[in-house]
């Protein structure tokens, strides 16, 4: 009964932040006109247009972005039994960084123009840029799964990826153009406001098919939290298991940071705000449980970057860095204490 109590009160949670964040920003818009617009009432075109074209798709970007960070840092922390265990944890975010510097950065210089420039075509180049990255690092991920055992071994090829990929990256960036450079750098600074229309109702869609699908391999991450010998005398495969697991990590990660860039720290802190809530180790619980607080803790840094008095927005890597780093380092510090006494 209390677990059901904190999913109701974290639902309830979301949405009040969905209407704060409707609420807040630069141009200040009373709840009565906010009503009316989302009721179908248009009759102030630029408040509708502030409300339909810019808040309400950044809130629901953020809803959705945060919960599939959030899970996919759940499953790699159980995956690799590490507290400090994230989405980029394997290199796939660098993965996609490499494929959008690909389109930002080269083309520039091959073509004459650069695809970043060049509107709706650069944005769908640099989406589609960013998710063959991420695939392709993935698919070298999982080759690399089935000729190691061991999760470290894993782990450090993972981070030996992205050091490469990083490395590529300074290279191109050291041979491109100001412009050009810039407009990567901006890229990497993540945000919630670079998808609308239908764009935003195709990630939508795709984050609400990926998300369900990832809960359904709660079950072989409890039996991961046995120990490896104890999982395989139940049944599991663990080769297996952790191959399946790191794909829905691995795209999860792709298609957010392919429409919002990269968002650092959620997925790394929400985990253990989660575990910290509901004050249990069980997947079928924890799951949901950090989808949801993934969505407040995205919702909670988009608002707090769209606060009045900052011109224009603050980076949402700026924000959830701040928010994220005292999270884990009080959780981390409170588990220490608790080892301790």
């Amino acid at each position: 009964m209390k677990t059901y109590s904190f999913f109701i009160g974290l639902v309830v949670v979301i949405l009040v932040l969905i209407i704060v964040n409707l609420l807040v920003g630069s141009v200040s818009i009373p709840v009565t006109e906010v009503c009316r617009i989302l009721m179908g009432d248009y009759s102030n075109e630029i408040w509708s247009n502030i409300i339909l074209s810019s808040r309400l798709p950044q809130a629901l970007t953020a809803v959705v972005a945060g919960a599939g960070l959030a899970v996919s840092g759940l499953q790699m922390q159980t995956v690799f039994r590490n507290p400090l265990a994230g989405p980029s944890v394997l290199g796939i975010s660098n993965g996609s960084a490499l494929g959008v510097a690909f389109v930002v950065l080269l083309s520039g210089r091959v073509g004459g123009v650069a695809l970043s420039r060049l509107g709706y075509l650069g944005d769908a180049a640099m989406s589609i840029a960013a998710i063959v990255g991420a695939l392709a690092v993935l698919s070298l991920i999982l080759w690399v799964s089935q000729k190691v055992n061991g999760n470290v071994t894993l782990l450090i090829i993972g981070v030996m990826i992205g050091y490469l990929a990083n490395a590529i990256i300074g290279v191109m960036k050291f041979l491109s153009p100001e412009e050009d450079v810039k407009a990567f750098v901006v890229w990497g600074l993540g945000s919630f406001s670079r998808v609308s229309g239908d764009e935003m109702v195709f990630f939508i869609v795709q984050m609400c098919i990926l998300i369900p699908l990832a809960c359904l391999l709660v079950k072989p991450l409890n039996l991961m939290l046995l120990g490896d010998n104890y999982a395989t005398n139940l049944g599991l495969n663990i080769r297996r298991a952790r191959m399946l697991i790191i794909i829905s990590s691995g795209i999860l990660v792709a298609i957010v940071t392919a429409y919002c860039g990269p968002i650092m720290f959620i997925g790394m802190a929400v985990p253990h705000l989660a575990r910290a809530l509901f004050r249990t180790s069980n997947h079928r619980i924890l799951m949901p449980g950090t989808a949801l607080c993934g969505a407040i803790l995205a919702l909670f840094c988009n608002l707090i970057a769209r606060m009045p008095g900052f011109e224009g927005a603050l980076p949402v890597n700026s924000v959830t860095a701040l928010v994220g780093a005292p999270v884990i380092a009080a959780i981390l510090f409170g588990r220490r204490k608790n080892e301790v006494e």
